[in-house]
């Protein structure tokens, strides 16, 4: 656990922002503001003035509690991708993986948790074990707005108890007339010295077809990049002993990320309706080299101890491919006093892995192994250490997967105005029929008793130590040549994963909403119905099995929301949701696989989690790009699930290890979030070019698990108690520059056995700087240098005490030059 001035150290520089921000409200209590209409409670991303006040006229339109960010905000900043757009936001983190962000954390509820929509249609996971989605694999050139939704009301999908991620792409009525721009960029990465180049543009037009004016969008976005990086890395796994470790990986990446975006709409308007289609494609493709010099002591190893143990040296080659497809059809059309809403939607996404090098192995022992720190235990030796005639070829392994995911949806909504009681309102009511189906496929080469030969070339640039020579991939498969492949396939490991998991939902729900006055009230009831099905395999001792499983349940999900105009200006907001959110396929799969009186399984009579949902907001409209905004929140979750270990009890009472997924008894996590952002426009020059704004999320959590024997108290897993914003920026028709930075504090990564506290494993806090500038050389044509992870901010987990390296990994800034041609 963090001792009390680690806890300081952590919310110290956030306690000042809550009481900067408070300080601001009775400034702004006082400031001349300008009228603005009532809408959405929504905090935003920060960027320009102008697309943070794109981004407020985008949220006044929504039901919910949001948070939004424009594509003019996500392109003043230097993020990779979408899911990096989306950290500027309050309330969000993310899991980041090589240094960049991939999946998205919302009030400090796991990527699981959340859903990810584009274009209205549900978006399925390319990852066999997740259904969170992780959002790199969307270039932000394609995104014309990013929302997360935080309360739901009746009419939306149930599935995510932190929030919606609504990815909007790009609408020819986004702009007038003809619009196109195009970017072209390089990039350097300091820790590997490589250069990388991105392309990308869009274009669209309004046309006019029978009859109409300008009635008829076509909108088009493509995306190019090859984003050539590294990272150095030493990690123990939490394999600690007391005070002294069991085993060191130390880990040096080669990394090659190609993503190609493209985008595809079409629009059309009538006077009493409008129809689109919409489609968006990515693909990503993932070539990484990983070599490694792993160490398994003898017995625990202390720091500048004098140590013996079995040394591998390690190579993982693998070019992994995942794509995502969406497609949605719909249209909306007034009928007399009826406005009738249809969507049809398919998504697939899904991720190739052909025959890599999942493992090739070359070890030898030595007695003269130490380390000096405990936080960055990278251990040393003498020459033979580094000398490649000391080693002999082990074993080579090679793995081949398919993963995909298929989500198809049809929805109907039907909605009617009308006067009751002098009072405005709205009835809306309908449906939506849901078909998924996820599949999943592994199969394992294992090959043993090769010849030894020296397969090793020249000296990693490992900046964290000493590493010695890295191993060709090229020498290793030619060990196989000649050799059948069906002779050295493993059927354990081969199919200890494979599943295909059906689900399949269908819900119906009624809403009505009230304007009284300055008060509006929707209220409603949703229901859905969830039928799964799965096939797996069973691996006992070398027999396998084929296993099924079926599941049937029923949810009934009220919700409530009011908003109250205090003044033209003031938004006062409450509502209460509730949620529900299925295991994942993995966590549910009905697969085992046993070896001895070891056990893993999936449990697929997992229930699914749901949650009662409170919040409460207030924000404040004024100036040029200025909002204030203080949300409160409490979650109330129901079946949380979390890993276990039967081992010990039950059928499994005399293995050493039987790992799997159990339901928790409840979880509750509950904070506050505060935000503010203004354009400085009314102090004089040059100070009227400041923008600035600054948002944190303060936030607490409990959990429960249990086993056989013990009942412990823990936090949320993936929970950061303190998420915060910071950017400061100056800009004019010329120039322009910003500077902002993004923390989080330490959060629960992994659980170990309920009984064993002291070796859960958590991440450290973080805190990332990123600085952004652009020059306009005309009215179309302007030049950007931006700097990502300004802060040369490292990745670190550590078990139960911080000074116990669980991974240490740095990846170095990344430095961008743009040319970006605009026409509108």
């Amino acid at each position: 656990m963090l001792s009390l001035a680690h806890k300081k150290t952590s919310t110290h520089p956030f306690q000042l922002t809550t009481l900067f921000v408070a300080m601001m409200t009775l400034h702004t209590a006082h400031a001349d503001t300008d009228p603005v209409s009532v809408g959405t409670i929504q905090v935003l991303g920060v960027g320009q003035a102008a697309s943070i006040n794109a981004a407020l006229r985008e949220q006044r339109s929504s039901d919910s509690i949001s948070s939004v960010v424009h594509a003019d905000g996500i392109g003043q900043l230097p993020d990779a991708n979408a899911a990096e757009a989306l950290q500027r936001l309050p309330g969000v983190a993310l899991e980041r993986d090589q240094g960049e962000g991939r999946f998205v954390t919302v009030r400090g509820l796991g990527t699981d948790l959340n859903a990810v929509t584009i274009n209205g249609t549900l978006v399925p996971a390319p990852e066999s074990n997740r259904r969170g989605v992780a959002l790199d694999v969307l270039p932000s050139e394609l995104v014309q707005s990013l929302a997360v939704v935080k309360t739901l009301t009746p009419d939306m999908d149930a599935n995510s108890l932190g929030g919606t991620v609504q990815v909007n792409s790009l609408s020819a009525f986004d702009h007038k007339g003809l619009f196109y721009t195009g970017t072209a960029e390089g990039s350097y990465n300091d820790l590997r010295d490589k250069y990388s180049p991105k392309f990308s543009g869009a274009i669209s037009n309004r046309f006019s077809i029978l009859g109409g004016e300008d009635n008829f969008g076509v909108a088009a976005a493509v995306s190019y990049q090859n984003r050539k990086f590294g990272s150095d890395n030493v990690e123990t796994g939490g394999e600690w002993t007391g005070q002294g470790v069991d085993k060191v990986a130390m880990r040096y990446y080669d990394i090659e990320r190609e993503r190609l975006g493209a985008g595809l709409n079409f629009d059309f308007r009538t006077d009493s309706g409008e129809y689109y289609l919409k489609t968006l494609y990515s693909k990503f493709v993932d070539t990484e080299s990983r070599n490694a010099m792993k160490v398994k002591y003898t017995t625990p190893c202390f720091v500048d101890q004098v140590c013996s143990g079995k040394v591998t040296r390690a190579l993982k080659t693998r070019k992994e491919t995942q794509d995502i497809q969406s497609y949605v059809l719909g249209g909306k059309q007034q009928f007399g006093m009826w406005m009738v809403d249809a969507q049809a939607g398919y998504s697939r996404a899904q991720e190739k892995n052909p025959y890599g090098i999942s493992a090739a192995e070359y070890s030898a022992k030595f007695k003269n192994l130490s380390y000096s720190n405990s936080k960055q235990p990278v251990f040393v030796a003498g020459d033979a250490l580094y000398n490649p005639s000391s080693y002999t070829l082990n074993s080579i392994e090679r793995q081949q997967s398919f993963t995909r995911d298929t989500e198809k949806n049809i929805k109907l909504d039907l909605s009617r105005d009308y006067n009751l009681w002098s009072y405005n309102h709205q009835i809306k009511f309908g449906g939506k029929i849901s078909r998924r189906e996820k599949t999943n496929d592994e199969n394992v080469l294992l090959y043993e008793g090769l010849a030894n030969s020296n397969d090793f070339y020249g000296d990693a640039d490992y900046s964290l130590g000493r590493f010695g020579p890295l191993i060709d991939p090229n020498r290793v498969l030619s060990h196989l040549n000649g050799l059948n492949p069906n002779d050295y396939l493993d059927e354990q490991l081969s199919a200890a994963n494979d599943f295909v998991s059906r689900e399949n939902i269908n819900s119906l729900y009624l809403m009505n909403s009230t304007d009284i006055d300055r008060l509006k009230i929707i209220a409603g009831l949703r229901y859905e119905d969830t039928r799964k099905s799965a096939t797996g395999q069973q691996y006992n001792d070398g027999v396998i099995t084929e296993t099924t499983a079926k599941q049937n349940y029923h949810h009934w999900l009220p919700s409530i929301s009011l908003r109250y105009e205090l003044d033209q200006n003031t938004l006062l907001r409450t509502a209460f949701t509730t949620a529900v959110v299925r295991p994942t396929f993995a966590q549910s799969s009905p697969g085992v696989n046993i070896d001895g009186l070891d056990a893993e399984f999936g449990n697929p009579e997992l229930k699914a989690l749901k949650s009662r949902n409170f919040d409460l907001n207030l924000e404040k409209y004024f100036g040029d790009a200025g909002v204030l905004s203080a949300s409160a929140f409490y979650k109330d979750i129901n079946n949380f699930i979390y890993n276990t270990d039967l081992a010990g009890s039950g059928q499994w009472a005399d293995f050493d290890e039987a790992k799997t997924y159990q339901n928790g008894s409840s979880a509750t996590i509950y904070g506050i979030e505060l935000s503010y952002s203004q354009k400085m426009d009314r102090l004089p020059a040059p100070w009227n070019g400041l923008v600035w704004g600054v948002n944190t999320t303060l936030s607490h959590s409990d959990a429960t698990i249990k086993d056989a024997q013990t009942t412990r108290k823990i936090d949320f897993p993936s929970h950061s108690k303190v998420i915060g914003n910071v950017m400061l920026g100056w800009e004019s028709a010329l120039f322009g520059v910003k500077v902002s930075a993004n923390y989080k504090s330490r959060a629960l990564y992994e659980i170990a056995d309920v009984s064993q506290p002291d070796q859960d494993i958590y991440n450290d806090r973080q805190t990332f700087v990123d600085l952004s500038t652009y020059y306009n050389i005309n009215k179309n044509l302007k030049l950007k240098f931006d700097v990502a992870n300004l802060s040369n901010e490292k990745y670190y987990a550590y078990t139960s005490e911080r000074a116990l390296n669980s991974q240490y990994e740095k990846y170095g800034p990344t430095y961008k030059l743009a040319l970006t041609l605009t026409h509108f």
